[in-house]
């Protein structure tokens, strides 16, 4: 059986199922666009919420990427895709033309600025592909299409150049596959197999909220599984060799590690659980020090989570988001405390702020109350 957040594949059927002295918002300097700053001590968690924003779309975000306090893309279940470049007060429908009569699912988008964006669309075979604009998604190319039949991409992230990127597909012939791009995401080619370790039989990733991959440092990734095993595949080299790590983040038919994020080359953090356990949080935050080569047990959350991100000013700040609720750390995942009931699948925080998005259109901003 292979699962992904809201899909279980089976011969069957196929069926959808850090804040100590920080800001979290500020001016965006591209778009001079105001917004409110929080700042939250240790303990004041109870002062943190999420402020809506209206996208005007029952689709489910999966996809978020922040650009910074103004700019943002969000990737839905049905194919769409919007931005925003005013925090949010308004949105631009700038979905695919070729999408709109067979819709793909886009669960990953990864943005450089308002106008260069990509789309990760899952799903087994050519399902699975990659959309590219450069026209602030006026029009879209096609730049990878999976030929695997046996490949289900989960998702993907581009390094901070914008050039170097990465995809992640669940095993094929008991090896996760890569494919990479070193040109802004123009082309991708798949990695060598002899780089990748042997996956566990029923081992796989979480396409929940396109952050089961990060890149980070000058050449480092790395990418979360779950299923029979709760691991993290990390490399020093764009993606070309691999090595697993164990977590203490519990493994199971439904669960593992969800979403990873580096502050920086050393310090990462990973949260995860069972999505059909959606209020059990204990154990399910993991933590390294020196570059995902070791993960430590973290303090426990208020619930599953399938994304967390580092808040870029602090080195012991992060959010972390779940169908139950949200979570915050001030001491780089040690102790995390609950703030907000509502549900999200994705968070990404730029330039001092937050983002967070989730099912039936919702996107939110971090603020205090």
């Amino acid at each position: 059986m292979r699962l992904h957040l809201g899909i279980v594949v089976t011969s069957l059927a196929l069926a959808s199922s850090s804040l100590a002295g920080a800001s979290f918002a500020g001016t965006s300097s591209s778009t001079g666009v105001a917004a409110d700053t929080v700042a939250v001590q240790r303990g004041e968690a109870d002062e943190l919420a999420w402020k809506r924003v209206n996208v005007n779309t029952s689709q489910n975000f999966r996809g978020l990427d922040a650009v910074s306090a103004g700019i943002a893309w969000v990737s839905g279940s049905a194919g769409g895709v919007w931005r925003t470049t005013d925090a949010g007060r308004t949105w631009r429908n700038v979905t695919p033309a070729s999408n709109k009569k067979k819709p793909l699912e886009f669960r990953d988008v990864e943005a450089i600025d308002a106008t260069n964006a990509q789309v990760l669309a899952i799903g087994a075979g050519r399902k699975s592909r990659i959309l590219r604009t450069s026209d602030g998604g006026a029009t879209w190319t096609k730049t990878f299409v999976n030929s695997e039949q046996d490949a289900f991409y989960d998702c993907m992230a581009m390094f901070d150049d914008g050039i170097h990127g990465l995809a992640m597909s669940d095993p094929v012939k008991g090896k996760f596959r890569i494919i990479t791009t070193h040109d802004g995401g123009d082309s991708w080619s798949e990695t060598k197999r002899k780089g990748m370790p042997k996956a566990k039989a029923g081992e796989f990733g979480f396409a929940a909220s396109g952050t089961c991959v990060a890149a980070y440092g000058e050449q480092r990734a790395a990418f979360a599984t779950g299923g029979s095993a709760s691991r993290i595949f990390r490399s020093g080299n764009f993606g070309r060799t691999w090595r697993a790590r164990k977590t203490t983040i519990p493994s199971s038919e439904a669960g593992g590690v969800f979403s990873i994020d580096f502050r920086d080359d050393r310090k990462g953090l990973a949260v995860g659980g069972d999505f059909l356990v959606p209020d059990e949080g204990k154990k399910m935050s993991a933590r390294s020090n020196n570059g995902g080569w070791k993960w430590k047990k973290n303090g426990d959350l208020g619930g599953y989570r399938s994304a967390v991100a580092w808040l870029a000013d602090s080195g012991r700040t992060a959010i972390a988001v779940g169908p139950s609720g949200s979570d915050v750390t001030t001491d780089a995942g040690k102790t995390w405390e609950g703030f907000d009931d509502d549900g999200f699948d994705a968070v990404q925080c730029i330039d001092g702020s937050c983002w967070a998005s989730g099912a039936n259109g919702v996107v939110a901003r971090l603020v205090r109350r």
